[in-house]
C-alpha cells in the first residue's frame, strides 16, 4: 500500500500516487461539466446535488477538457471488483479534468466520495461558504481503491429511542461519506415497535408508545416522564430504502423473535404466554434490559409474524435488501418452562427442551425467508439448540457443540451476527455459514469512549478511537476457506442512553471513521497499524464532520453541553475480554 498522508483520506485507499507537474493542481470552476457514462447517472445526480450545493458550481452536462468523467469500466471490475474505482486528476488531459472509473455504479459512487474529500472540508457543506470566483483545487493524483469487505455496516437501534425519518436519512449520508454500505435498522423491541404493519395496526397504535422512559442506565432512579415513541409509515420506509439504494447502501430490517417482543405482546396479548401470565395487563416496556415476556410457540404466533414479514419484504425489495434480521437473542425461557402449551409443543416437535424450541423458531423463519429469496440473519444465539428428527424441524441435543452442531442447527444460507465475542462467529464460519463480526467488546459504540466522570451516561468498557482502529474482524488462525465466510463487520449503536440525535452523534463519531477504515482498507495487523498517521488524517476529518454538522466527541473530551452529570451509567473497568 502506498499513499500520501497529506491527502487526509478516510478510509485509507489502497494506493494514492501524487504527481508533480505544471500546474500542480486541477481546478474545478464554472467551466466544469459532468460527463456521465451509462449506469453512472445516479452518481452524477448526487454530485450535482451535494457537490453543486457546496461549491456553487452548476456542473452542467458536458464533455471536454473541464469535465468530470464518470465511467463503469470492465477492466476496473476485473482488477478491483465491483466496488473498486480509479480516480485520476490531470490538468494536461485533453478529454477530462477528473476521471472516475468504477467496477460498477457503486464503485463510481465511492470514487465520487473520495473526490469530495479531496476538495476539502468546505465541500461537505450544504451551501457555498467560500467567496465567489474561488477555484476548487484538486491535487494531481491517481487513486486506485477497493474495499476489503463486502459488508461494512452500522446497526442503528431506533426501537429504544425513536429516530425521526429525516435523522435516518442523515445517517445514510454520513455512512456514504465513510463508504459504509449496510444499514442494519433495529425496528422492534420490548420498548417500541417502529414500522407500520397495515394488517396489524395496533403494533404502532399501541406498540410504538411507552408512557415514560428510564433516564440513564436501568439502575438509575431517574425517569423522563414524557411519553416516548413514534414509527415509520410504509411510505417512510420506502423512502429510506430508496434513499439508501441511491447511495449504494443496503438496509437490513430487524424484526425480533421470539424474545425482545413485549411491545408486540402489549399490542396483541394473544402473542404472549397467556397460560402463564395475564398478557392483557402488559404495556410497552419503559425500562432497559431483557424483558421476561416472550412470544408463545404457537401456530397463531407463526402466522402473525409471517404476515408481518410479508409486508416487510414488500417494503424492502430483494434486489436492495436481500437480508432480513430476526434477532433471536436474549430470549428468557422461564415462561416457556412454566407454560403447559410450550411444554406440549416441545414434546410434539421433539425438540428436547426450551433451547430447542428457540432453535425451532429460528429454523422456521429461516426456511420461510429462503422460500421467498431472502437470507436470514440472527444474533449468535441462533447457533444454540439442536437439530430435530426427519427434516430438521425438531430438536435433539442442546448447546452449540462446535461447528458440527452449528451446521446442523442453522439452515443453509443463514448468517450469524457475532456479538458476544468472536467465538460464535468462528463456530459459524467453521460450519460454513457467513458471519458479520460485531463483538460488543470492540465495536459497540454505546460503550464509553474514555474513563472519567465527564463521559455522559458511561456504559461498558472504555473503547477509544485507537481501540476501534485496532479492531480486526478476522480472528487470527482461521483457515483461508473459513476466513472467507467473514462477510465483514459493523458498528452497533444501541440507544438506551441516547435520547437524541446529538447523543447518537457523540457516541458514534469519531469512532465510526475508525470502523470504516477497518472495514474498507487493507490494514496491517492491529499492532502494526499506523495509528499516528490515522490521527493526523483525523485532524482534517474533524473539519469534515464540523461541516456536516456532526456533534462528535472532541479528542480533548466532551464539551460542557455533551455531559450528563448525575445520570447513572454502567461502566465496566479493565480491558474487555477477548472471547
Amino acid at each position: 500500500m502506498t499513499h500520501e498522508t497529506d491527502l487526509a483520506l478516510i478510509p485509507l485507499p489502497v494506493r494514492a500516487e501524487c504527481r508533480a507537474g505544471s500546474p500542480g493542481h486541477v481546478a474545478l470552476d464554472e467551466r466544469t461539466t459532468l460527463d456521465a457514462g451509462p449506469g453512472t447517472h445516479g452518481t452524477a445526480r448526487w454530485l450535482r446535488t451535494a457537490l453543486g450545493a457546496a461549491t456553487g458550481l452548476p456542473l452542467a452536462d458536458g464533455t471536454g477538457p473541464h469535465a468530470i468523467r464518470l465511467r463503469i469500466a470492465a477492466d476496473v471490475e476485473r482488477e478491483l471488483g465491483p466496488e473498486g474505482y480509479r480516480l485520476s486528476t490531470d490538468g494536461s488531459l485533453a478529454e477530462a479534468a477528473v476521471v472516475i472509473e468504477g467496477g460498477s455504479a457503486a464503485g463510481v459512487f465511492w470514487g465520487a466520495q473520495t473526490l469530495r474529500q479531496l476538495l476539502g472540508p468546505e465541500a461537505h457543506r450544504r451551501a457555498r461558504v467560500v467567496p465567489a470566483g474561488h477555484d476548487w483545487d484538486l491535487p494531481m493524483v491517481t487513486i486506485t481503491d477497493a474495499p476489503r469487505f463486502r459488508w461494512r455496516g452500522l446497526m442503528l437501534d431506533v426501537a429504544r429511542h425513536f429516530m425521526p425519518k429525516d435523522d435516518v436519512l442523515r445517517q445514510l449520508d454520513l455512512m456514504a461519506a465513510h463508504k459504509l454500505n449496510v444499514l442494519h435498522l433495529h425496528l422492534t423491541d420490548d420498548q417500541g415497535w417502529r414500522i407500520e404493519i397495515r394488517r396489524h395496526p395496533r403494533l404502532t397504535e399501541v406498540g410504538a408508545w411507552r408512557a415514560r422512559s428510564k433516564w440513564g442506565h436501568r439502575a438509575s432512579p431517574l425517569w423522563n416522564e414524557t411519553p416516548h415513541g413514534g414509527h415509520y409509515t410504509q411510505d417512510d420506509i420506502r423512502e429510506i430504502v430508496a434513499y439508501a439504494a441511491d447511495r449504494h447502501i443496503s438496509v437490513v430490517p430487524e424484526i425480533d423473535v421470539p424474545g425482545h417482543s413485549q411491545a408486540a405482546i402489549a399490542a396483541y396479548p394473544e402473542l404472549g404466554n397467556t397460560d402463564v401470565i395475564d398478557t392483557t395487563a402488559l404495556s410497552v416496556w419503559d425500562t432497559w434490559g431483557v424483558s421476561p415476556n416472550v412470544l408463545a410457540p404457537t401456530d397463531t404466533v407463526l402466522r402473525f409474524y409471517e404476515g408481518v414479514l410479508e409486508e416487510v419484504l414488500d417494503l424492502f425489495p430483494a434486489e436492495v435488501s436481500p437480508f432480513v434480521h430476526i434477532g433471536g437473542d436474549e430470549c428468557p425461557k422461564d415462561q416457556w418452562k412454566a407454560s403447559p402449551t410450550a411444554q406440549a409443543r416441545i414434546r410434539e416437535l421433539g425438540v428436547g427442551d426450551e433451547d430447542g424450541l428457540q432453535a425451532w423458531f429460528v429454523r422456521h423463519f429461516a426456511r420461510w425467508l429462503a422460500d421467498r429469496g431472502r437470507r436470514l440473519v440472527g444474533w449468535d444465539e441462533i447457533l444454540e439448540g439442536g437439530p430435530g428428527p426427519g427434516d430438521g424441524d425438531g430438536g435433539g441435543a442442546t448447546g452449540t457443540g462446535g461447528a458440527g452442531a452449528a451446521a446442523r442447527v442453522l439452515p443453509e444460507g443463514a448468517v450469524v451476527s457475532s456479538w458476544r465475542g468472536y467465538a460464535g462467529g468462528i463456530t459459524a464460519a467453521e460450519a460454513g455459514h457467513d458471519v458479520v463480526m460485531c463483538p460488543e467488546q470492540h465495536v459497540y459504540l454505546d460503550h464509553r469512549q474514555a474513563p472519567g466522570a465527564d463521559e455522559p451516561m458511561p456504559i461498558g468498557y472504555v473503547r477509544t478511537l485507537a481501540d476501534v482502529y485496532r479492531f480486526e474482524p478476522v480472528p487470527p488462525g482461521l483457515a483461508p476457506e473459513t476466513a472467507a465466510h467473514v462477510l465483514g463487520t459493523q458498528a452497533n449503536v444501541w440507544t438506551e442512553v441516547m435520547e437524541s440525535r446529538d447523543r447518537v452523534d457523540y457516541q458514534t463519531h469519531p469512532r465510526l471513521a475508525a470502523l470504516a477504515e477497518v472495514a474498507w482498507s487493507r490494514l496491517p495487523a492491529p499492532d502494526h497499524r499506523d495509528l499516528a498517521g490515522f490521527e493526523r488524517r483525523m485532524d482534517t476529518h474533524y473539519l469534515r464532520l464540523d461541516a456536516l454538522g456532526v456533534a462528535y466527541r472532541p479528542p480533548t473530551g466532551p464539551r460542557p453541553w455533551q455531559r450528563r452529570p448525575g445520570v447513572l451509567g454502567r461502566p465496566l473497568e479493565g480491558p474487555p475480554p477477548n472471547v
